[in-house]
């Protein structure tokens, strides 16, 4: 199936978790894929990987945080193959702490990479995606953003803070052809939360009605629907992709 022939696609956080899953799922469709990560070491592993496959990606260092590096970037991407379809905000960081205990470092790490990064992507993707007269921006928030958690405040005001973004953009860039979507992860089996106790794990399954963690791929599915030709009339919703939980 190559639903992305000819496409586009920057992922950001691309190098491991959910945003490698969706650069293999694009590739695999047919669509060139820029890995955007800081990861220098995984992002190189998973462009050989990609290439050796037969497919299209090119890893880029990128500090999302940094806007004079995510327009360098942009810029790569688009002297290579021409243009960008599709970009994918999907970098993201956490600092858990209480309020009490969380420092300003901290507060200020998240808020850099989660919303500001997120911010400094689009505003630098989208000029080349209203030249072009279309694209889409799919946006990484999450159910803490949606309904809080313990010990997240930075990481629940960034995640709210990204549907906002989402359907401000999704107001704004519309009559350029470009829908702006986000997606709210549940519990997804991914390094962020390997080092949880299993005790803890079974009891997080206990809250989900499917009794089950979702899986990387079960995101990036979702990507690459609201990336493709099927939801061009879809723009300014939060699909929740956690089993239930929220319901």
């Amino acid at each position: 199936m190559n639903r992305f022939q000819n496409k586009v696609v920057v992922i950001t956080g691309g190098a491991a978790g959910i945003g490698k899953a969706a650069v293999e799922k694009f590739t695999r469709e047919g669509a060139a894929v820029a890995i955007w990560d800081v990861n220098e070491a995984m992002g190189k592993e998973l462009e050989l990987l990609i290439l050796n496959e037969g497919f299209v990606a090119k890893f880029i260092k990128v500090n999302t945080a940094k806007y004079e590096e995510v327009e360098r970037a942009t810029h790569n991407v688009i002297k290579q193959f021409g243009k960008i379809d599709v970009l994918i905000n999907n970098a993201g960081i956490t600092r858990d702490a209480t309020l009490q205990k969380m420092t300003a470092e901290n507060w200020q790490q998240v808020l850099d990479v989660n919303l500001t990064g997120v911010f400094n992507c689009t505003k630098a993707v989208s000029a080349n995606m209203i030249e072009n007269n279309g694209g889409a921006i799919i946006n990484t928030s999450s159910i803490v953003g949606l309904y809080g958690n313990y010990g997240q405040s930075n990481y629940a005001a960034t995640k709210s803070g990204v549907i906002g973004l989402t359907k401000t953009w999704a107001r704004e860039l519309g009559k350029h052809n470009i829908t702006v979507n986000a997606v709210a992860p549940g519990f997804i089996a991914t390094a962020m939360i390997a080092t949880i106790p299993a005790k803890v794990i079974e009891a997080m399954k206990e809250k989900i009605p499917l009794r089950k963690l979702g899986t990387p791929d079960d995101v990036a599915n979702v990507y690459c629907f609201l990336a493709s030709k099927e939801a061009t009339f879809i723009s300014g919703t939060v699909i929740s992709v956690d089993g239930g939980l929220t319901i």
